[in-house]
């Protein structure tokens, strides 16, 4: 889809340092365009008052925890709906803290396009390369950077200049390639929605515009056909006497009666003999409609199993991933795991933690080091991991296929989520030090 029309939607996720105003961004987004009910409105004026603020205080149609508005922070993935003419949206608003950056993955994980926010007056730091390495780790197509209060740097463009020129240099080191820089104030509403009027050596599109313009989604005929098995159907009855289906939701591609299909990991070749898509047939389904596949044979398929179309991911019990731990508990080397990739869940044993990917080297150096992990993978840490599992699974690069390409470890015990992981290389920049493990004990 390369036009946005009435009907498309846009998953997008907003991330940043602290009190970058992320939380008043989107409650501009909301208010001014006409998203935000009269009530809630309403409650935001009162509450805005009570602070002893005149006008309203737009980062609280975000921050619904009152433990947030307490603090005047974003602590948890705020997900928020509404649309406009053009396009609808949802978005996730992820927090700022470092011991939050677990939850920028979450929000980020389904995310087309990723709003990076920077104050103009610090300029790029820590968490805003690790936000970017993030994006750039999750696969996220588009990123936008906002330069947000330039109303508190006299809108001067040399300050947007310097900030977009080391930002897009440190997201190209990463392997993003698409980035638009937008200079706004959230607070004054410059650029944001509607075009400033302080800033007229800007020509670009106001943020909105971009959101509402950016191309989504791909096209599935590009992608092979990927059908995770959900769920087998088998009624017998007697208007179904011989009926097998396989129900699921299509994860990428196109399917198409007649086609030919690998089922993993038997390594078994069979037919598409007819789609169900809501009762009725038909003959091609496309991600990610949700539908039951018909095969021409009768084979031993379970929940978990890869129906594929086109060359098939070749099963295996050893798998190399990048990952981004997302639990307190530490993961180490020697650990037993449970392994869910699609609608598979097998055990697993982590053989090795190859290295912890350190995202504060300069720029002029790479940006991205690899380190040594003696005591393991500690919250919001990126690092690399080899895995053995206890049954074979079919699982595609992440750089690949961004479905068929995850998958979380978990917890076998309390069933806690530990960790996520793309299979393969996620970057294809990050430099082997010299530093040896001995000076990191």
């Amino acid at each position: 889809m390369s036009t946005a029309t009435a009907t498309s939607l846009l998953r997008f996720a907003t991330a940043g340092s602290v009190d970058d105003g992320k939380s008043t961004l989107v409650g501009r987004l909301l208010h001014d365009s006409k998203s935000v009910l009269a009530d809630q409105l309403e409650a935001v004026e009162h509450a805005s008052r009570s602070r002893g603020k005149e006008a309203p205080d737009l980062a609280l149609l975000t921050d619904g925890l009152r433990a947030e508005r307490e603090q005047g922070i974003t602590i948890d993935v705020a997900y928020r709906y509404f649309a406009t003419p053009r396009r609808r949206f949802i978005l996730a608003d992820t927090p700022g803290h470092v011991q939050y950056t677990r939850n920028m993955v979450t929000g980020a994980s389904t995310a087309e396009l990723a709003v990076v926010l920077v104050d103009a007056r610090n300029g790029v730091v820590e968490q805003t390369r690790r936000h970017a390495a993030v994006a750039a780790l999750l696969r996220v197509p588009h990123v936008v950077l906002a330069v947000n209060k330039m109303d508190l740097v006299d809108y001067a463009e040399p300050v947007f200049a310097r900030i977009a020129a080391e930002f897009t240099a440190y997201a190209a080191s990463l392997g993003v390639t698409d980035v638009l820089a937008v200079p706004i104030s959230a607070l004054a509403g410059d650029n944001v929605v509607e075009p400033s009027s302080h800033m007229d050596w800007y020509g670009g599109p106001t943020l909105l515009e971009h959101l509402e313009t950016v191309p989504v989604g791909s096209d599935p005929s590009a992608e092979p056909a990927r059908f995770p098995v959900q769920y087998v159907i088998r009624p017998q009855t007697e208007e179904h006497p011989d009926y097998r289906g396989y129900a699921g939701q299509l994860a990428s591609g196109v399917l198409r009666v007649g086609d030919e299909v690998t089922v993993q990991p038997s390594g078994h070749t069979t037919t598409v003999t007819g789609i169900d898509a809501l009762g009725r047939p038909t003959d091609i389904a496309w991600a990610p409609q949700s539908v039951t596949v018909r095969l021409a044979d009768d084979l031993d398929i379970s929940r978990g199993d890869l129906i594929a179309a086109g060359p098939a991911p070749a099963p295996t019990k050893d798998i190399e991933a990048t990952v981004s731990h997302l639990n307190e508990r530490p993961l180490r080397a020697g650990d037993k795991v449970l392994l869910k990739h699609t609608t598979r869940t097998v055990r697993a044993l982590v053989k090795e933690i190859t290295y912890r990917i350190d995202i504060t080297a300069p720029i002029s150096e790479g940006g991205l080091e690899q380190r040594p992990a003696p005591d393991g993978l500690e919250v919001n840490d990126i690092g690399h991991v080899v895995l053995r599992t206890a049954e074979p699974l079919a699982l595609d690069a992440y750089t690949d296929n961004r479905r068929t390409g995850s998958f979380l470890l978990i917890d076998p015990a309390d069933g806690t989520t530990l960790t996520a992981g793309m299979a393969g290389e996620a970057f294809d920049t990050v430099r082997a030090t010299d530093t040896t493990e001995e000076d990191w004990v």
